[in-house]
């Protein structure tokens, strides 16, 4: 069925943008470093692709979920929004992991015994 492979990655999309958002993990606790960051790792992903492409070490194949649409040779408009999922997983995932090694190296600066006597 063509354009399956582009709605699962829709529909992952939005995932991601549902759990940021009640998390605030990082488009919505910074909007615009987190746009910056999407587009360089946007654009590094996509000068990789098109470099594997030009070296024969990507290709698509036959793939009757794709739409059709190809952006450059050998790359078709499902890579964009792949790569925009691979990025603000990423993102998210540092977002999710800042606070809790954050509190670690908090714990782990902590005289002996402070940590004890802050629960208390």
């Amino acid at each position: 069925m063509p354009g399956a492979y582009l709605a699962g990655l829709l529909v992952s999309i939005a995932g991601i943008a549902v759990l940021d958002a009640r998390h605030r993990l990082f488009f919505w606790r910074s909007p615009l470093r987190a746009a910056a960051v999407m587009v360089v790792g946007l654009a590094f992903f996509l000068v990789w692709d098109v470099a594997g492409v030009h070296l024969g070490i990507f290709f698509i194949g036959r793939n009757d979920l794709l739409t059709g649409v190809l952006l450059a040779p050998e790359v078709p408009l499902e890579e964009v929004f792949f790569l925009v999922l691979l990025c603000w997983t990423t993102m998210d995932l540092f977002g999710a992991l800042r606070p809790v090694v954050a509190r670690r190296l908090d714990r782990a600066g902590a005289p002996d015994g402070a940590d004890e006597e802050s629960r208390s």
